[in-house]
């Protein structure tokens, strides 16, 4: 992984993805106790950043090989961003998703066209071992969701723009929390920051009980999570961080941020009482960290990438109802 070959997807991707912005509001800066600068990648296409590194990893695959499809594994986001990938690309994608992620991701990757395989994440099953098998048998390719160089590529354009945006706005010294599973965009962007804003750094941030990446990076050693599913935070629960990222973050991450569930939910009303977006709770932790772990972050200015917001309305609802005065 190197800098040149986020450039290079960013020139792939150019057109293609959106450039998000970046949202403030003073009642998050009062909250908060510093300046929160929110890019919200709820806003790029299929409702989260992963159609960054799938449109990514499809357009650097030669023709031939394209052309045989594609398959990956995922709760969800990296689904929907390969399924629309490949859609674009007049290819053939299978998906293989645990039978319990939020219907509205199932629903939405089989939209977009996509054969989608469903597995029993909580009594065992293996989804590497099932796509491997399936690439395997039907000459797919298989683009795993963030162990990937080419999707650790895609991923770390959302740093570019971050970068550049800082730039532009003379802040130098923040801490840029992201929204963190596996480490493909926590480490992308890192790498990204490295080279065009490395006064800035990054925080991998985490729900409780699935702090891999945290206690990884704390002991110097990939760390695994003891459970691997039931967590609200589907979008970013990952057994392990992964043998490309964690080197990555190793070398240019600061501590991770651990937040509650509730700490989530609480951000998912945030963002949609004050910036008037919406959230997914694994998609929201990074903001979480932002407004309620102040203690642990330096600086006066503080960068959060909201990841997603494909959550299930009655989730949303019960987030809203619950913390809807956005405090």
């Amino acid at each position: 992984m190197n800098i040149d070959m986020i450039r290079a997807a960013a020139d792939r991707l150019d057109g293609h993805a959106r450039r998000t912005p970046l949202l403030s509001s003073p009642f998050l800066d009062e909250i908060a106790g510093r300046r929160v600068l929110v890019k919200p990648e709820c806003l790029q296409h299929t409702g989260s950043f992963k159609f960054r590194g799938g449109y990514s990893a499809l357009s650097a695959l030669d023709a031939d090989t394209r052309a045989r499809g594609v398959i990956a594994y995922s709760s969800g986001n990296h689904a929907q961003g390969v399924a629309l990938a490949a859609a674009q690309h007049g290819v053939p994608a299978v998906i293989i998703m645990p039978a319990d992620a939020p219907q509205l991701k199932i629903a939405n990757t089989r939209a977009l066209g996509a054969e989608v395989v469903l597995y029993d994440r909580a009594n065992g099953e293996n989804r590497e071992e099932i796509g491997e098998a399936l690439a395997a048998e039907r000459g797919l390719t298989l683009i795993r969701p963030y162990d990937e160089p080419q999707v650790i590529a895609g991923q770390g354009t959302t740093g570019l723009e971050i970068a550049r945006d800082a730039n532009d706005m003379g802040i130098e010294g923040a801490d840029v929390l992201v929204c963190c599973g596996g480490g493909g965009l926590t480490s992308g962007v890192a790498l990204a920051l490295e080279a065009d804003a490395p006064t800035l750094r990054v925080r991998p941030v985490e729900p409780a009980g699935y702090d891999d990446v945290a206690r990884s990076l704390a002991s110097g050693g990939i760390e695994r999570n003891e459970q691997q599913a039931g967590g609200l935070c589907d979008a970013i629960l990952t057994p392990e961080p992964g043998q490309i990222t964690f080197p990555i973050m190793a070398r240019l991450c600061g501590p991770g941020v651990v937040v509650t569930e509730e700490e989530a939910q609480r951000a998912m009303a945030a963002a949609f009482t004050r910036l008037k977006i919406v959230l997914e709770p694994g998609g929201a932790v990074s903001l979480a960290a932002a407004l309620y772990h102040g203690d642990q972050i330096a600086g006066d200015t503080v960068f959060a990438i909201t990841s997603g917001g494909n959550v299930d309305p009655a989730i949303f609802q019960t987030a809203i109802a619950t913390f809807g005065d956005g405090s």
